[in-house]
């Protein structure tokens, strides 16, 4: 088996408006947010720079590509979940309960007109399968984070969401790619900084 790549999650720096379910939502990232991203990822040794689409995301890359003096790129499939008619909601505007039903089983009760589990799992799993195996950087979402955890650990999303992943938090994996296409990946969490 080959050594593997590192492959570093970055979750994008704070929104202007915090707390919020943002999935495909547009928001914009804080001065303060992209400065804590490019200070988090300050000592990494990467090759390449890959992120979400969505500006909160988009921005850190572009910060820290530049510092760099390198080019980041940017992927959809790293969006965060899509959350449906929820998009853009504090949690406290959503019904109790079918909050609750979506926290437990995120592929039964998907948000309304939102994305199931799976399926950012899915997408997640077929960028991973897809990158070049070079240390990467990839500037992300929480949601999408967690998806990695499970693509490459196995975790099921009760483990991934118990794990706190707070703005500009890094978690770092080596990453041994299939040896015939089409094979999954396999990962070992390496290091999580908060």
């Amino acid at each position: 088996m080959s050594e593997g790549f590192r492959l570093h999650l970055l979750r994008h720096g704070a929104p202007e408006v915090p707390g919020l379910l943002l999935g495909r939502s547009d928001a914009a990232p804080t001065p303060g947010g992209i400065a804590a991203c490019v200070e988090r990822t300050r000592d990494l040794a990467v090759e390449a720079i890959v992120s979400s689409d969505l500006s909160r995301a988009a921005a850190a890359a572009g910060a820290i590509a530049e510092s760099r003096n390198l080019k980041s790129t940017s992927d959809p499939r790293w969006r965060e979940l899509d959350f449906g008619i929820w998009d853009g909601r504090a949690p406290h505007e959503i019904d109790a309960q079918a909050l609750a039903r979506f926290w437990d089983d995120p592929d039964a009760y998907a948000p309304p007109q939102g994305e199931r589990w799976s399926d950012l799992v899915a997408r997640v799993g077929t960028a991973i399968g897809e990158l070049s195996p070079r240390d990467t950087l990839i500037v992300t979402h929480g949601g999408a984070m967690r998806a990695a955890l499970s693509v490459l650990c196995g975790f099921d999303h009760r483990f991934g969401w118990a794990l706190d992943l707070p703005y500009a938090a890094l978690l770092t994996f080596r990453v041994w790619p299939g040896d015939r296409p089409g094979d999954r990946p396999a990962g070992q969490v390496v290091g999580l900084r908060t």
